[in-house]
């Protein structure tokens, strides 16, 4: 029998269903003797949501752990992770960050045992407000933060041996760059800029930061870095048998004005064995988030190469809602799905148009996207016929739908602000299916049945309207995969199915 009986949200999340089970955190001694249980009942730690394995740290004379854990009831309309200090082996969890509604997360201990470092929001229910950098002080505690003047949001961070510095790496125009900070505060400045660095690691002496660096030509590779900034040295080169057998061109920069005129950065990636004097055909990525960016990284799912690679100009914009250029520049799609987004696209298209028409032919191109880079191919059925074919994966259909079968129901709830019945005019607003009698463009569509986060039906919901509105279109439906498609085999019939679609209209 395979029923199941439901009592509360968040019974599913992400590719999985929870089956009434939560994640507890036990501390056991060597012999696999358990010593405490540090969290009870209806909580989950590290947290099922907005929190990951860095989220826990044991202080450095072993007699103390810090955690992180959602202590709210219902916990699908809450972004409030906090931060609990235990005493060991059994001491009772205290709340440490309880005056903050907000997501609080990642701690680290200072190598001195004198303070925990975190990462925290101060927005709640926006899971894409700025992450600031915040010192608890063990003696005093109290908090100060670290970086609220400094407008990228952290990602990940380490302390220096010392204690008295914090190396931390930020999202930064289409770059991950890696920063510096000390205990002071509010003297946050970049170091290391112009690459697409992660994994940051500091060497015991403090002198070296090690990284995972990419770009758009070279996977991940191991980095080294003096800590002042200094040269940086390659580790690894794994690839390097393959790739020098594979021709890549690198990513072009290029900025343009968008919506209200604010300026809007881009990215284009020529074919491989690119001619001067050819037009070639063009396909337009766009990214999901819809707080998220393109970068100059080897993405192993959404590879600008692969696209490129029969013959495509590639085209990735960052518009409003990206992230790494301030957060005014991300806030501003919340709210705004089919705004001033959208007509940077359209901005952006047009400056393409204008600057790149030597080599791209204007009269053969394609857009693609996935999560809300799949909502706004829907929403551009309903608006523009600029495309030849259009590809949506994981894409939001209907707003109202969509928000009674997600699991992560704070995100609607802050970018609709209120749900379907309490601010219906919204979700009605910004919902690609109130503009199904516009459909024209051939689209293909891809899901994954696991998927919970854009359930299926969206999926199935926009094939069915295209369908009846006599739109060329497809659907590829994954009964074994999720958001992405990860199944090696899988992802094979994915490239080969997209590479089908774009040469019936493009070639």
């Amino acid at each position: 029998m395979k029923a199941r009986l439901i009592d509360h949200l968040m019974y599913r999340h992400w590719n999985r269903w929870r089956e009434g089970r939560w994640s507890h955190l036990f501390i056991s001694d060597t012999n696999g003797k358990i010593l405490a249980e540090l969290n009870q009942g209806r909580t989950d730690v590290p947290p099922i949501a907005l929190g990951g394995e860095r989220d826990y740290d044991f202080s450095h004379d072993s007699k103390e752990i810090c955690f992180t854990m959602n202590p709210d009831p219902v916990v699908a309309v809450s972004t409030n992770n906090d931060l609990f200090i235990a005493s060991l082996p059994d001491g009772k969890p205290v709340d440490i960050t309880a005056e903050n509604h907000s997501n609080d997360n990642n701690p680290r201990y200072s190598p001195n045992g004198r303070y925990i470092a975190y990462r925290a929001q101060f927005t709640p229910g926006f899971e894409s407000d700025k992450y600031r950098l915040v010192l608890y002080d063990r003696k005093s505690h109290k908090k100060k933060v670290l970086t609220e003047k400094f407008d990228y949001s952290i990602e990940d961070f380490v302390w220096a041996p010392d204690s008295k510095t914090l190396y931390f790496n930020t999202e930064d125009r289409g770059r991950i760059s890696i920063g510096k900070v000390t205990v002071k505060g509010n003297d946050a400045r970049l170091i290391i800029t112009g690459g697409y660095d992660a994994a940051l690691r500091i060497t015991p002496d403090g002198k070296s930061l090690i990284l995972a660096r990419q770009s758009v030509t070279h996977p991940t590779d191991l980095y080294k870095a003096s800590t002042r900034g200094a040269r940086i040295v390659q580790l690894t080169d794994i690839n390097k048998e393959v790739l020098s057998s594979i021709k890549m061109n690198p990513v072009q920069e290029f900025w343009y004005y968008g919506a209200d005129s604010t300026r809007v950065e881009g990215m284009l990636v020529k074919p491989p064995f690119f001619t001067e004097g050819k037009k070639y055909p063009m396909i337009l990525l766009i990214h999901g988030g819809p707080q998220g960016a393109f970068g100059d990284e080897f993405h192993y799912r959404w590879n600008a190469q692969m696209f490129a690679s029969p013959g495509y100009v590639v085209v990735m914009l960052n518009p409003r809602g990206s992230t790494g250029y301030g957060q005014k520049f991300t806030s501003e799609i919340s709210g705004d799905w089919g705004g001033k987004c959208y007509r940077d696209i359209m901005k952006g298209i047009d400056y393409v148009y204008s600057n790149y028409n030597g080599f791209i032919d204007t009269t053969r191109v394609a857009a693609a996207g996935a999560s809300f880079g799949g909502y706004m191919i829907d929403w551009l059925e309903g608006h523009t016929d600029r495309f030849r074919c259009m590809v949506s994966h994981a894409g939001v259909y209907d707003l109202t739908s969509m928000y009674g079968a997600t699991e992560e129901l704070w995100f609607p709830e802050w970018e609709f602000k209120g749900t379907p019945w309490t601010n219906p005019e919204s979700y009605t607003r910004w919902s690609p299916s109130e503009y199904a009698a516009n459909f024209k463009t051939p689209c293909l569509v891809v899901q994954g049945e696991m998927d919970f986060r854009v359930p299926y039906n969206q999926g199935l919901e926009f094939f069915t309207a295209l369908q009846r509105q006599g739109v060329p279109s497809k659907l590829l439906f994954f009964p074994d995969e999720y958001h992405f498609v990860v199944k090696p085999l899988n992802a094979e019939l994915w490239w080969k199915t997209l590479h089908e679609w774009f040469a019936e209209y493009l070639k």
